[in-house]
C-alpha cells in the first residue's frame, strides 16, 4: 500500500536524492540544459528541512512497504483562490504503477480540506514530461497557457488548472 509520509520521517538529503534519481536521465542526456537544475533540487531539499513548519509541511514522501518511491509538494499560499502543485516525481523503477497520479490526488485532497478553489501546475513541453502531461489530463486538468521558460530553451512551459469542488 502506498503511504504518504511527512518530511519529518526523513533526513536532509533524502528529497534531493529522490529528485536526482527521478530526473537523472534528463541530466545525463542533456547536461547543457539540465545540469544547473541540480542546484535547485538541492536547495528544495534544504528549504524543506530548514523550514519544517512551512515549506516542509507541504512536502510528503510516498513510500511502498516503507521504501521511498517518490515525492510531491505543494504551495497553498494563494488560498483560497488557488494552490500550486510543485515537485511531483517518481523513481524510474517505480513508474507506470499510478503512483504519480495518487500523489496528485493526495495533494488535491489536501487542497479541498483547505477549501482551495483551483489547483494549478506547471510542466514542461519537453518529451520527458509527456507522461506527466497525460496524467494531469486524465485527472481533469486543462491547459490554461503556454509560455517561455524552463531549463531547456527548446521547450516552453505549460500551465494547467483544475477547478475543485467546494466541500461546503
Amino acid at each position: 500500500m502506498l503511504a504518504f509520509e511527512p518530511l519529518s520521517r526523513f533526513q536532509p538529503g533524502s528529497l534531493s536524492a529522490i529528485i536526482h534519481r527521478s530526473y537523472g536521465e534528463l541530466v545525463e542526456a542533456w547536461p547543457e540544459y539540465w545540469k544547473d537544475e541540480e542546484t535547485k533540487w538541492d536547495e528544495f531539499d534544504k528549504q524543506g528541512f530548514d523550514n519544517p513548519d512551512t515549506v516542509g509541511e507541504c512536502i510528503f514522501v510516498s513510500c511502498l512497504e516503507g521504501e521511498p518511491v517518490g515525492l510531491a509538494s505543494y504551495d497553498p499560499r494563494h488560498e483560497p483562490a488557488y494552490g500550486i502543485i510543485g515537485q511531483n516525481c517518481i523513481l524510474p523503477e517505480c513508474r507506470g504503477w499510478g503512483f504519480g497520479g495518487r500523489q496528485i490526488l493526495e495533494i488535491l485532497r489536501r487542497f479541498e480540506e483547505r477549501e482551495i478553489e483551483v489547483a494549478r501546475v506547471t510542466t514542461s513541453e519537453h518529451p520527458f514530461f509527456l507522461p506527466a502531461r497525460k496524467m494531469y489530463g486524465a485527472l481533469g486538468f486543462r491547459e490554461i497557457r503556454r509560455f517561455a521558460g524552463g531549463p531547456d530553451p527548446r521547450f516552453g512551459l505549460i500551465e494547467l488548472a483544475l477547478p475543485l469542488a467546494p466541500l461546503r
